[in-house]
């Protein structure tokens, strides 16, 4: 009885074995190589797989995901004797499991060796300068090298990036004080070239306001000779008309030259700066009679307009000559004679 017992559970042991000898699942992402006597045959895609027993089993496990490799800091001479420490990363994908497992030992040890041994060729055939502002160049270039030379493994080299670039703490220095300059040399630029634009802004507006000033001067003259002009012609007929009336023998008419030159004369009295007192030489009531007079020769003058435009069977008889002029008296302070 104890003899069965036993006999049985080697028996369910042996069988539990064999089925995982035999049954094998493949997870997603993944890919099992199978061996035959030690020779690879096929591939075990992810799912349920059966081997052949005692003759079949699983040489490698693998990773068949996109893996992310650290390429070690390494210190890289340039192109101008320039040190720098540089380090990276870099993105493959197994494409084919069999050459990946049997083409290459230690997968990623190889391509860490790789990506280092190509940094230091690229980094190395450029200058410091290049090295530090183009860094998608050198990726770009150490890509495009990684993934021809794993291409005979099966991988796939999807990105390779630079992670730090580190320079001399000399070089740092040198190149915080090139910053430094480079930065205000713009500044002074900047600030030289807002001055020319103010400087061209401000004479632009003087240069406006001039000519603003030139035009209106000269619209203002424009207006000034139209208004003497409008003048002149208003004299010019107001002489005309009082000619007319001299040539007729009207009396009113020489008033009106003297009251005229009367006006002009005591203004020009009143105007002196340098008098101080004003004195009038003759009295007022004359000036008052000569502006009356005016008054007459101007009812003469439209009567006279009237009658140019009626034809006149009769023509007007000359008026009689005036009397002459009574002198007016003389006042103690001078007395100058004027008409009524």
């Amino acid at each position: 009885m104890d003899f069965s017992i036993i006999f049985f559970l080697m028996f369910a042991a042996f069988a539990i074995i064999f089925l995982f000898s035999v049954i094998k699942i493949v997870p997603q992402g993944r890919e099992f190589t199978v061996e035959r006597f030690g020779k690879y045959t096929k591939t075990l895609k992810p799912g349920i797989s059966i081997l052949t027993p005692f003759v079949e089993r699983v040489g490698k496990r693998m990773n068949m995901m996109e893996q992310v490799l650290d390429v070690p800091t390494q210190e890289v001479i340039t192109k101008d004797n320039a040190m720098v420490k540089v380090d990276g990363i870099v993105f493959i994908q197994v494409m084919d499991a069999a050459r990946a497992a049997y083409r290459v030992d230690d997968l990623p040890y190889a391509i860490a060796q790789l990506c280092m041994t190509n940094l230091r060729t690229v980094v190395g055939s450029m200058e410091l300068d290049e090295v530090l502002s183009q860094r998608d160049a050198i990726n770009t270039r150490l890509l495009h090298v990684i993934d021809a030379a794993t291409e005979p493994w099966g991988v796939k080299a999807n990105r390779i990036e630079i992670k730090d670039l580190t320079p001399p703490t000399d070089i740092t220095n040198a190149m915080a004080r090139q910053m430094k300059a480079e930065r205000e040399r713009r500044a002074v630029i900047t600030e030289a070239d807002g001055e020319k634009q103010a400087a061209i802004a401000r004479a632009e507006g003087a240069k406006q306001a001039a000519i603003l000033e030139a035009e209106g001067r000269r619209e203002a003259a424009f207006r000034d000779a139209e208004a003497r002009e409008r003048e002149a012609e208003a004299e010019a007929k107001a002489t005309a008309m009082v000619s007319e009336a001299i040539a007729r023998g009207d009396v009113n008419a020489i008033n009106y030259f003297v009251a005229q030159k009367y006006v002009e004369a005591f203004a020009e009295l009143a105007r002196n700066p340098t008098a101080k007192t004003v004195i009038v030489p003759a009295e007022m009531g004359g000036l008052v009679g000569t502006i009356a007079g005016l008054g007459e020769l101007v009812g003469l003058a439209k009567e006279q307009q009237q009658g140019r435009t009626e034809t006149r069977a009769v023509s007007r008889p000359a008026p009689a000559p005036a009397a002459p002029a009574r002198p007016a008296p003389r006042r103690p302070g001078g007395a100058v004679p004027t008409t009524e």
